[in-house]
C-alpha cells in the first residue's frame, strides 16, 4: 500500500486534529510552557487521558449507526438537541473570535501586513467564508493531511534543535505554579477547556464521519474509523507536549514572558523557531504556523454550520426537505461570521483575554455534552456489539464525574 493510499485512509480524525492543533496548543501550551516550565506537563497529559473517552464517542456512535451524535441526541429528546443549539450560539462567536484573532497576528508576522489585528481577522473570516461557500468535505480532508504532517515535523525538528544551546535562565523568574493563586488557577481553566479541544468537537467528529461515509458510498468500519480517531487525538496530545517543551526550554525563567497581543505572540512564536533551526527557516515556520490556525478557522467554522444545519433539520420538520439543504448552511454560516466580526470589531481588548474567556466557556459547559454523548452512545437503539466494553463505560463515568467537579469547583471557587 503507498503512503497516499494509507493517507487517504484517514479523515475526520485529521479534521479532529485541525481542529484542535490552534489556540489550544501554539497559545495555550506554549504559555504553559513559557510560564511554569514542565510543571503542568503531566496535568495536559492527563486531562488529555481522561477526556479520551468522551472523544471517541463521536467517531464510535458514527461508526455504529452511521449517523452523527446529534441523531443519538434527538433520540434521548428534542431538548437535548436544543441545548446543544443554545450552548453553540452562546459560544460559537467568542470561539471563533478567539481563533481568527490568532491567525491575523500569524499572517500579518507572514506578510509583514501593517494592520491592526480585528480588521486583518475580520478579512481571514470573508475569504473563509467564500471558501466554504462553494467547497466541500473533501477539500478540508485533503487540505488537513498535509498541513497536519508539515506542523508536526517542523515542531519536533524545532524543540529537538532547541537542546543544543541552553537557555540563560534566572531562578528568580521562575514562577512555580501555585494553586493558592487567582491568577494560576484561572489560567490552569483556560489551558484545560480547550486541552485537547472543546468537548463539542465529538459532535463534529461525528459529522464529519457522516460526510465522509456519504463520499466514499459505505459506512466507515469501527476498527478503522477508532485508527482513524486515535492517529488524530493522540497526535495532537503529542504535539501539546512538543508545544509545552518549546515554550519552557526557550522562554521559562527568562524576562520574557508571552506577549498579550497577537501579532506580538505571533512574532514570539515563529522566533522559538527560526533561534533554534536559523532564519532561513522563517518562511517556512510563519507558513506553516500560519496554515495551521488558518486550517483550525476553515475547520471551526464550517463545523458550527454544519452541525447547526443538521440540528435545525432534527428539531424543525419543515426544514427537513432537501431544498433547504443548502440555505440553511448559508444562514448558519453568515451568522457565525457576523457574529464574530460583532466581538472582534466592537469588544476585542487582547488575544490573552479573548482566549482565556473562550476556553473558560468551554471549560463550564464541557460535563454538559459529556452527559449528553454518554446517553446517546448507550442508547438502546446503538448496536451491543458496538458500544465500548465495560471497562471503558466505567472509565467514561468515571471522566464525566470529574469534569463535573473540576466545572462545579470553579464556578464555587
Amino acid at each position: 500500500m503507498t503512503l497516499r493510499d494509507r493517507l487517504a485512509q484517514f479523515g475526520p480524525g485529521l479534521l479532529y486534529a485541525g481542529a484542535a492543533v490552534g489556540v489550544s496548543h501554539l497559545v495555550q501550551s506554549t504559555r504553559a510552557g513559557a510560564e511554569f516550565g514542565l510543571q503542568l506537563l503531566a496535568v495536559i497529559i492527563l486531562v488529555n487521558v481522561i477526556k479520551y473517552p468522551i472523544f471517541e464517542s463521536g467517531p464510535r456512535y458514527a461508526a455504529a449507526t452511521g449517523k452523527s451524535l446529534l441523531d443519538g441526541y434527538q433520540r434521548i429528546g428534542n431538548w437535548a438537541v436544543w441545548i446543544y443549539v443554545a450552548m453553540s450560539v452562546l459560544t460559537m462567536f467568542i470561539i471563533m473570535g478567539a481563533i481568527s484573532i490568532v491567525t491575523a497576528g500569524l499572517f500579518a508576522q507572514l506578510t509583514g501586513l501593517d494592520m491592526e489585528a480585528p480588521f486583518v481577522a475580520v478579512i481571514l473570516l470573508t475569504i473563509s467564508v467564500f471558501i466554504l461557500g462553494w467547497g466541500h468535505y473533501s477539500t478540508l480532508d485533503r487540505v488537513m493531511k498535509f498541513i497536519i504532517i508539515l506542523l508536526t515535523f517542523s515542531t519536533v525538528l524545532a524543540l529537538s534543535f532547541s537542546w543544543i544551546e541552553p537557555t540563560i535562565r534566572s531562578e528568580e523568574l521562575m514562577h512555580i505554579f501555585d494553586l493558592g493563586e487567582r491568577k494560576d488557577v484561572l489560567f490552569l481553566v483556560a489551558l484545560i477547556g480547550w486541552m485537547p479541544a472543546p468537548i463539542d468537537i465529538a459532535i463534529w467528529h461525528s459529522v464529519w464521519s457522516v460526510s465522509k461515509n456519504k463520499e466514499q458510498g459505505r459506512r466507515i468500519p469501527m476498527r478503522q474509523a477508532l485508527i482513524d480517531f486515535k492517529v488524530g487525538y493522540w497526535g495532537t496530545t503529542f504535539l501539546a507536549i512538543c508545544f509545552v517543551g518549546l515554550g519552557a526550554v526557550i522562554m521559562y525563567g527568562t524576562s520574557e514572558s508571552p506577549a498579550t497581543g497577537s501579532v506580538a505572540f505571533a512574532e514570539q512564536l515563529i522566533r522559538m523557531y527560526t533561534a533554534n533551526l536559523g532564519q532561513w527557516a522563517f518562511p517556512f515556520i510563519a507558513l506553516a504556523a500560519f496554515t495551521t490556525m488558518f486550517s483550525t478557522l476553515l475547520t471551526c467554522l464550517d463545523a458550527f454550520p454544519r452541525t447547526l444545519r443538521r440540528s435545525t433539520k432534527l428539531v424543525v420538520h419543515r426544514f427537513e426537505d432537501k431544498k433547504y439543504h443548502s440555505g440553511l448552511y448559508w444562514f448558519w454560516l453568515i451568522l457565525t461570521a457576523v457574529g464574530t466580526t460583532v466581538i472582534l470589531l466592537f469588544f476585542f481588548r487582547d488575544m490573552r483575554a479573548l482566549v482565556d474567556l473562550a476556553t473558560t466557556l468551554s471549560f463550564v459547559i464541557a460535563p454538559v455534552f459529556a452527559i449528553l454523548n454518554f446517553v446517546a452512545m448507550y442508547h438502546k437503539d446503538v448496536p451491543a456489539e458496538s458500544k465500548p466494553s465495560v471497562w471503558m463505560k466505567r472509565f467514561n463515568i468515571a471522566s464525566i464525574a470529574l469534569l463535573s467537579g473540576f466545572s462545579i469547583w470553579y464556578l464555587l471557587y
